[in-house]
């Protein structure tokens, strides 16, 4: 697996991925309603690196993730990420390389904590994932993320410390 910055030609691979993610509304607080061209301006923000996760041998985009400053001021020394996996690659520990690969980022950008601000409670492989990179939940938001089902969830802030 090849991680790098995302390039403009990456751009229709990122959106196939992110798309049925937003659409499917179970993981991400985004509107499942967003058009393509909503979600990727949401995606390449210009506060945000984005990366792409390319397989060595056919060279296929298989995942995405961007990087950013969970606040600005005294609070710019932590970052945020958000990671996304196409649906067929799933369980292949993308993420897992993706973030490893977000943490040194993050490091060498001298961030000194990282923060995942709203993890969906149901998303149990997301929060598995998470806690064994050594992400920690430091609190909850009770019924703060509703289902596409109706059923309200709560979600969690999770944080690690990268110093």
């Amino acid at each position: 697996m090849i991680i790098r910055p995302a390039v403009p030609a990456d751009v229709p691979a990122i959106a196939a991925i992110i798309m049925p993610t937003i659409r499917e509304g179970s993981t991400y607080s985004c509107d499942p309603g967003m058009s393509e061209d909503e979600a990727l301006a949401m995606w390449f923000a210009p506060d945000k690196q984005v990366f792409a996760a390319q397989e060595e041998e056919k060279g296929e985009i298989l995942g995405t993730y961007y990087l950013r400053a969970n606040q600005g001021g005294g609070g710019g020394h932590v970052c945020n990420c958000g990671y996304m996996t196409r649906a067929d690659a799933a369980g292949r520990g993308i993420a897992r390389q993706m973030c490893e690969h977000s943490i040194h980022r993050a490091r060498a950008s001298g961030y000194r904590a990282m923060q995942f601000n709203f993890v969906v409670s149901t998303n149990e492989r997301a929060v598995r994932l998470w806690t064994s990179l050594g992400f920690e939940i430091v609190g909850g938001l009770p019924e703060a993320f509703r289902l596409p089902s109706g059923e309200y969830v709560d979600a969690f802030v999770m944080y690690r410390k990268l110093v």
